[in-house]
């Protein structure tokens, strides 16, 4: 897919950034976003205000490049999820990588990948709302080449999308795909009959609802060690191809290629592994849907990719240099009231916690060099703008030192930043991006 178009995106870098956006110095002089890389600020000269959410750019660069690797090694597509960043400038940067599309979770979120010119969208969940089911519809008759897919995965909301794509009369059909699930966890047909029967409800919808593949998300699984985990999720994934093989066998699917995809974060070698090579009687396209794989973390994905290598489903070079943690987010200390604890000025509305709390990976004191953080310092406890640092004894942090924080799940540091700065690896910033949650 081509990236998308520049006109949407010289609006965006035209608009202007002030002391109303959190992470911009309070009464500087307004600006383009665009040319926030050009202010010769500095997160070590004290340009940027604390807390600072930063991105540094050589660890996207890698993760890029990586992702792509991988893609092509073992000859599998991505179609990333955007609710990761709900960055237009990322979403460019990811369809330019050879990403197939972008995923979404709700009509507020294609709304935002539409604005910005994203012409191919998988909706991963149940178009359920009338609003939006009316907004996509409208879309589709407004734009022949907007290429939507969401999921189905029972007759009522069949049913539910089928008068309403027979009301708009889009002038094509509104392409869904069969989602299966596990017993006790999210949306998703449980046995291959539930599948059977949303299918039998679809085809009898035609023209107005075309079956084109199958979904499932893996991501959800839990277990107790990492080998349990790898097992049920080549289960669930054994279940959705079974859901594939059936359809094809009882000619479920509309014409042309079978999408069939899943792939969080933290699994995808399993999905590429289980599918890429299947023994399928139509031609398949399998599509991922990871989304942090761009930014990575420092915490859960780091340690699911540790699990990934150890199962070595990819070549050495790409498991001995896999993702790097690019989002840092970076507090002051403002206290230490007391033997062994510092207070930063981060807290729940600065950076993530729902998966782990963050990770303090280095510091620096005004006017010297960025060290790596020694061992023997963790946060134990997050208030709203207060993280608790546990320090070791003989600590040389002092009062109004940085420190610096890996996130662990991306996903929910960034929809508390609205801008976040681009920086390189001496932390001078090169530019900044918008979300828009």
């Amino acid at each position: 897919m081509d990236p998308i178009p520049s006109p949407a995106f010289a609006a965006l870098d035209a608009g202007i950034i002030d002391d109303r956006f959190k992470g911009f110095p309070p009464g500087g002089e307004p600006t383009s976003l665009g040319s926030i890389g050009h202010r010769g600020w500095s997160l070590l000269n004290g340009d940027l205000p604390f807390p600072a959410a930063v991105i540094k750019t050589s660890a996207l660069d890698h993760n890029s490049r990586w992702m792509a690797a991988f893609r092509h090694e073992h000859e599998v597509d991505i179609c990333p999820h955007g609710k990761t960043t709900m960055s237009p400038h990322l979403f460019r940067r990811q369809l330019a990588d050879g990403a197939w599309g972008i995923t979404v979770a709700t009509a507020q979120q294609l709304r935002i990948a539409r604005a910005y010119g994203v012409q191919r969208i998988i909706m991963a969940n149940q178009l359920i709302d009338p609003i939006a089911i009316r907004a996509v519809l409208a879309e589709m008759k407004r734009d022949p080449d907007f290429d939507f897919y969401c999921l189905v995965d029972s007759v009522a909301g069949v049913e539910r999308l089928a008068r309403a794509a027979a009301a708009a009369n889009a002038g094509r059909p509104l392409q869904v795909l069969l989602e299966g699930g596990i017993a006790g966890g999210r949306t998703g047909c449980r046995t291959i009959e539930d599948a059977a029967a949303v299918a039998q409800t679809i085809r009898a919808a035609a023209p107005h609802i075309a079956l084109r593949g199958v979904e499932g998300f893996e991501g959800i699984i839990d277990a107790a060690s990492p080998d349990d985990r790898a097992s049920k999720v080549r289960m669930f994934l054994d279940f959705l191809g079974a859901i594939v093989r059936r359809g094809i066998d009882e000619r479920w699917f509309s014409d042309g290629e079978i999408v069939v995809t899943a792939g969080g974060s933290a699994e995808f070698d399993l999905v590429a592994e289980a599918w890429r090579k299947g023994d399928f009687a139509r031609p398949i396209r399998v599509v991922l849907r990871s989304g942090c794989y761009l930014t990575h973390d420092s915490g859960m994905y780091e340690d699911r990719f540790r699990d990934l290598a150890a199962r070595a489903l990819a070549s050495d070079e790409l498991l001995a240099h896999g993702p790097r943690a690019a989002l840092e987010v970076w507090a002051l200390v403002q206290s230490m009231p007391e033997p062994g604890l510092a207070l930063v000025t981060m807290g729940k509305r600065d950076v993530s916690f729902d998966a782990g709390l963050p990770k303090p990976v280095a510091w620096f004191s005004p006017g010297s060099a960025v060290q790596a953080m020694p061992d023997g310092y963790a946060i134990t406890k997050l208030n709203d703008q207060h993280g608790y640092l546990q320090c070791p004894a003989g600590t040389p942090l002092k009062i109004g030192d940085a420190v610096g924080f890996g996130v662990s799940h991306p996903c929910t540091t960034f929809d508390r930043w609205q801008l976040i700065c681009l920086v390189d690896d001496d932390y001078k910033v090169t530019g900044a991006i918008r979300t828009f949650f």
